[in-house]
Order: C-alpha cells, then structure tokens, then sequence
C-alpha cells in the first residue's frame, strides 16, 4: 500500500513539473488544473500556438499540432475547459475544441467540435449531443 501511494506521488510530481516545463521554456497556453499524460505529444514547432483549457486531460499517445509543414501554417489550437482527449487521438492545426468534448481513442479531429459532444472516428464526427462532463472529462450522467 505504501509503494502505491508513493509512486502515484512521484508520477505527479514528475506531471507537475513536465507540466511547468510547457508553460515556462516552451510558452505554451495551459492551465494549472489541466492533465497531460507524459507519453503525449505536444507541438513543439509552434508551441505558443497550443491552448488547453481548465481541468482537461490528454491521454497517452494523443498529439496535439498547431501547424501543418505542408500547407505552410503556423496557426492556434484550442481545446476547451473539462474535455477528455482519449489514447492516440490526433487533433490537427487550427482546430477549436468547446467545452465538455470527450475525443475518442485514436480518433483524427480535422474540424473544430461544438461544445458539450462526444467526437470519435476518422475523420472524427460527432456521434452524441448534449453532454456532461466533470474534471478531466469524467462524463456526468
């Protein structure tokens, strides 16, 4: 029981300060409440571009870009307060995401995504309306 509770001590502690590192060195918009799973990926490129709301976690495996080599964009991605961006999900440049969104695993997000919606797919389409969600996108039936 003791080792549970102090490797989950040490994981956000380690959360913590990767968390301070985006916002510090790489100037990224992020709030305090705001969850990043360290095996995310975040857009380094044009990390100012990169927004994320209160209380929203991004899961292992999900990248977040805010620009498009090929089309020569550096542009802003928001994603809003109290969403879930589900394993592997990729959300592109210049993508607003409102609030209370819950992205599905692997899910590829080429269009902003009204607030209060369930998102999934490939392209990502929304595939339910009129949501809830708590901290960190825990849906609120």
């Amino acid at each position: 029981m003791i080792i549970v509770k102090a490797r989950e001590s040490i994981r956000l502690l380690v959360l913590f300060f990767c968390h301070l590192f985006y916002r510090r060195i790489y100037h990224m918009d992020i709030e305090r409440t705001a969850r990043i799973s360290l095996g995310a990926r975040l857009d380094k490129t044009n990390p100012r571009g990169i927004h994320i709301g209160k209380s929203s976690y991004i899961a292992s495996g999900a990248v977040i870009f805010s620009h498009d080599f090929a089309r020569h964009i550096h542009t802003n991605t928001y994603i809003g307060d109290n969403c879930f961006i589900g394993v592997n999900a990729i959300i592109m440049c210049g993508v607003r995401i409102g609030n209370e969104v819950v992205v599905g695993a692997g899910s590829v997000v080429t269009k902003s995504v009204p607030s209060n919606c369930i998102v999934a797919g490939n392209p990502a389409r929304v595939i339910r309306v009129g949501i809830h969600t708590g901290k960190y996108g825990h849906l609120v039936e």
